[in-house]
């Protein structure tokens, strides 16, 4: 069995805005997020996977000190265009805006990344994850990246299904999820979701 834990990294200024904060803005984290991070107990693991931000680098480091760290380009967040580092409100009034929340959010965004793509590159560079622990013989593992990322991973493989916004996790939180070399390999890839981590 490979058990992997999908963590959302802590807070940062934008998040504590509501705004925005995509592929184009590399925050750090926040004080209270280096905080939030010390008061939570996350499972060891044998090897880590990150987004290239720094926001995820940070809480890597934090959760899993002592961890081989991998870092993908394919886990990083949406890149959301010109609603980039703003929030509702800095946005009402925005045509683009108001077409893409009447769309439910299937617009792609203004400039940006099409869901269907962003979710794309995410599942590949998740089944990169997957086939490296089961080639190197790994039990656990642990990806530190953001909520849209995570929202796209289990839309795709979670089972029993959900849809993408029913998988959306605070700073700091996260899924256990279990697969096996069976499962990912010779059948219908799928992962069973194990528990939702404590926010």
């Amino acid at each position: 069995m490979l058990d992997l834990f999908l963590v959302r990294h802590s807070i940062t200024y934008g998040n504590t805005l509501g705004r925005y904060i995509g592929k184009r803005t590399d925050e750090p984290l926040t004080k209270d997020g280096i905080a939030l991070l010390k008061r939570r107990y996350y499972p060891q693991v044998q090897t880590v996977f990150t987004s290239p931000l720094k926001r995820c680098v940070q809480t890597a480091a934090l959760c899993y000190p002592d961890t081989p760290v991998h870092t993908l380009e394919e886990l990083a967040e949406c890149d959301f265009g010109e609603f980039e580092n703003k929030n509702y409100k800095e946005l009402s009034g925005n045509d683009k805006y108001q077409e893409w929340i009447d769309s439910n959010g299937t617009l792609p965004f203004p400039g940006g990344e099409s869901r269907e793509a962003f979710m794309e590159r995410c599942q590949r560079g998740f089944s990169r994850c997957v086939e490296y622990c089961l080639r190197e013989g790994l039990h656990s593992g642990a990806l530190v990246v953001h909520g849209g990322t995570i929202m796209s991973i289990l839309d795709a493989y979670a089972v029993p299904h959900q849809g993408y916004y029913d998988w959306q996790v605070g700073n700091g939180g996260g899924y256990q999820v279990r697969t096996s070399a069976v499962v990912w390999n010779e059948r219908v890839q799928e992962l069973h979701v194990v528990k939702k981590l404590a926010e």
